[in-house]
């Protein structure tokens, strides 16, 4: 059994008002989730990691070569560097996991929203194909119906 393809019409009522996941997603943000991306964004970039290396540079090479009475962290144990650099590390672990996670979601949402329009071209194409199908019969009927008419008209 044959089913009637679909017109433009009942396509257009069955099709879902496409949304900007991007937008969705921004407009859900609470400041400290936007916090946690722009923190995640800049600690996993370049500038940061010159930023900290210059940072870890400066500091040992002032605490190793500066006159004596000038360095305030004792070689070798830098105990004082070590300690910012875990508080550094301990306070930055938990925002760049909670960014991620952010971006996490908003990946799924685009996933979602690529599969929804994946399905509303696959039912438009098979719309399509049963219009073509339709043409098709159509075609030959009338191809048909020609050849019965030059028939007949044939002395």
């Amino acid at each position: 059994m044959e089913t009637k393809p679909k017109t433009l019409e009942e396509l257009k009522q069955m099709r879902k008002k496409i949304r900007n996941v991007n937008e969705v997603h921004k407009e859900r943000l609470s400041v400290l989730d936007k916090l946690a991306l722009w923190i995640t964004d800049h600690v996993g970039s370049m500038g940061f990691f010159i930023i900290i290396f210059i940072w870890t540079a400066f500091w040992l090479s002032w605490n190793i070569f500066a006159p004596a009475s000038m360095r305030f962290d004792p070689t070798p144990a830098f105990v004082m560097w070590l300690f910012i650099s875990n508080m550094i590390q301990i306070f930055l672990m938990p925002l760049i996991m909670i960014g991620q996670n952010l971006q996490s979601k908003h990946s799924e949402a685009r996933a979602e929203a690529d599969f929804e329009i994946n399905q509303k071209a696959e039912r438009e194409i098979e719309t399509i194909l049963q219009h073509l199908e339709n043409q098709n019969v159509m075609i030959e009927n009338q191809n048909k119906l020609i050849l019965q008419i030059l028939e007949k008209q044939k002395p």
